[in-house]
C-alpha cells in the first residue's frame, strides 16, 4: 500500500527526504493535474451591460480556489460615475466588488492582489484613505499605476480573490 500525500504549498527537499517512507509518496504542486489544480472555470455574475451594450468580459471567474473579478469602475444607480471625488468613485468601486465577491461566495478578506489605475497622482492620498477602510487588517498585495482610463472616471480596481472553502 502506497499512501499519497500532495501539498499544495512549497515545502524543502530536505523536509521531504526526512520524512519520506518507503510506503509514503509525496507529490509537489507542479506534479498534480490539470484536473486537480483547476477543475473547473466557472463564470461568476451576471454579464456586464452598458449603455445597453453587452460587454464581452465575464464580471468575475472562478478558476480553482482563486477568483479572478474583472477590473471595476465606480457605478452608481447603474450608471457609471463620471463625476464625484476621489473618495465617493473609489466606496462606489469597492462596494461593486464586495458584491461580485459576495456572488463567488467570498468576502474582502479573500483578497490577495489588487491591482489599481488612478487617473490623477494627486488622487491617491484620498483613494487610500477609502481603501484602508475596507482592508483595515492583512491587506492584500497591490500595484498601482497613473493611468487614462478607457471610461472617463477617476479609478478602477481589479481584484483577485483566493477562497479555498468553497467548491
Amino acid at each position: 500500500m502506497v499512501i499519497v500525500l500532495k501539498y499544495d504549498t512549497i515545502i524543502s527537499p530536505t523536509v521531504v527526504e526526512k520524512y519520506a517512507k518507503p510506503w509514503l509518496q509525496v507529490c509537489l504542486p507542479s506534479q498534480f493535474t490539470r484536473e486537480e489544480t483547476m477543475s473547473t472555470k466557472q463564470v461568476i455574475g451576471d454579464p456586464i451591460e452598458i449603455g445597453g451594450r453587452k460587454l464581452s468580459l465575464s464580471r468575475a471567474i472562478r478558476a480553482g480556489d482563486y477568483v479572478f473579478l474583472t477590473g471595476q469602475l465606480p457605478f452608481y444607480n447603474g450608471e457609471i460615475m463620471l463625476e464625484g471625488t476621489i473618495e465617493a468613485q473609489t466606496r462606489a468601486v469597492l462596494e461593486e466588488i464586495k458584491a461580485t465577491l459576495a456572488l463567488a461566495d467570498c468576502e474582502m478578506s479573500d483578497v490577495v492582489k489588487a491591482m489599481v489605475w488612478l487617473r490623477e497622482r494627486d488622487d491617491f492620498p484620498g483613494f487610500n484613505a477609502v481603501y484602508g477602510e475596507y482592508f483595515p487588517t492583512d491587506p492584500p498585495a497591490r500595484s498601482a499605476v497613473l493611468n487614462q482610463l478607457l471610461i472617463d472616471a477617476r479609478v478602477e480596481v481589479e481584484v483577485v480573490a483566493y477562497n479555498p472553502n468553497v467548491n
